[in-house]
């Protein structure tokens, strides 16, 4: 199974086709090769340093609340 993680682009490097996103404090580079137009504020599903696509602020929100409610159930697991 493949996860994509939505993060927010705060910097685009156009001569590089990269850019910065950040997700809860991390900032990370990565490749707009398979995006186009993207631009900062925009968020982007994000999988082993590749944007994959766009998405709305309302869908990452979503996505991210989804993330953290499956890390607090996995947090309540009893088994080892």
């Amino acid at each position: 199974m493949c996860l994509a993680i939505p993060a927010r682009i705060t910097a685009v490097h156009s001569t590089s086709d990269t850019a910065t996103v950040a997700l809860d404090g991390v900032s990370k580079e990565i490749s707009l090769a398979l995006v186009e137009d993207a631009k900062v504020g925009d968020y982007v599903l994000v999988h082993v340093g590749y944007a994959l696509n766009t998405i709305s602020e309302e869908e990452a929100a979503r996505t991210l609340a989804m993330i953290a409610e499956m890390g607090a159930l996995a947090s309540t697991d009893d088994t080892p």
